[in-house]
């Protein structure tokens, strides 16, 4: 697991973080529930997890300081610091790809899981589309939504919910990674210095506007249906009682 940090620390307005808090709310948030104690994974990425604020009482935890506020805590996924069954839900939002092994941390989830909890994930989608950006963010894995649920279900959790999203966005997604495939192609990686943070693509006012309206229309989907293909996997998943 790297101890690099997100990107979001330092862009915390960019619109990919804006649109995906929404979506994630509007697919996890019946999954919630009325939790004692919630920890956060992951939470140098603020701006996905600020709908889930005021759920219990919250911990959040990072490898990188940086992402941390007061009261929060240093520490890995692979070796969550905190004893057996002490929180009713989890959240790991785009995480799970960043953990080597990845049983391991799972397991570690379903560890600090009490009977009945819930886990709430995101990933990235679709191992095609690795580029120098996924290695520059560390990571060791993209998703298909299959890939995702049976690494849960193999880890002990009955799935509750399984959906990508950033369905609307998807053909600019998917044309931007092949595209960037191909100018990739024999050109060596030129790796990141070890606690650097990844910069963000340029997305310029008006196309920031279009992209946002996109994902509007997958919210209004995702609250009566799930979507079949999209950049990224979210589920909602219960450790059984």
């Amino acid at each position: 697991m790297t101890e690099a940090g997100s990107p979001s620390i330092q862009s915390p307005d960019y619109w990919w973080y804006r649109a995906r808090a929404e979506l994630l709310e509007t697919v996890l948030s019946e999954h919630v529930g009325e939790p004692r104690r919630l920890l956060d994974v992951g939470s140098a990425d603020g701006p996905s997890v600020s709908w889930l604020r005021g759920h219990g009482k919250q911990v959040a935890l990072d490898v990188d300081p940086r992402g941390l506020g007061p009261g929060g805590v240093c520490g890995s996924a692979l070796e969550l610091p905190f004893s057996d069954q002490v929180f009713d839900v989890v959240a790991a939002f785009d995480v799970i790809e960043h953990c080597e092994p990845e049983d391991q941390a799972l397991a570690e989830v379903y560890r600090v899981l009490s009977p009945g909890g819930r886990f709430l994930m995101s990933v990235p989608a679709y191992q095609w589309a690795w580029t120098h950006f996924d290695e520059h963010n560390h990571h060791f894995r993209r998703y298909t939504r299959a890939r995702a649920t049976r690494a849960l279900r193999a880890s002990g959790f009955e799935i509750l919910r399984a959906t990508h999203i950033f369905g609307s966005t998807f053909p600019m997604f998917a044309a931007n990674r092949l595209r960037t495939r191909l100018k990739e192609r024999g050109r060596d990686f030129a790796a990141l210095e070890a606690d650097a943070v990844p910069g963000l693509p340029h997305v310029p006012p008006p196309v920031e506007k279009a992209l946002l309206g996109l994902a509007d229309l997958d919210r209004w989907v995702l609250r009566s249906r799930d979507l079949p293909f999209g950049s990224s996997v979210v589920v909602a998943a219960r450790k059984p009682y």
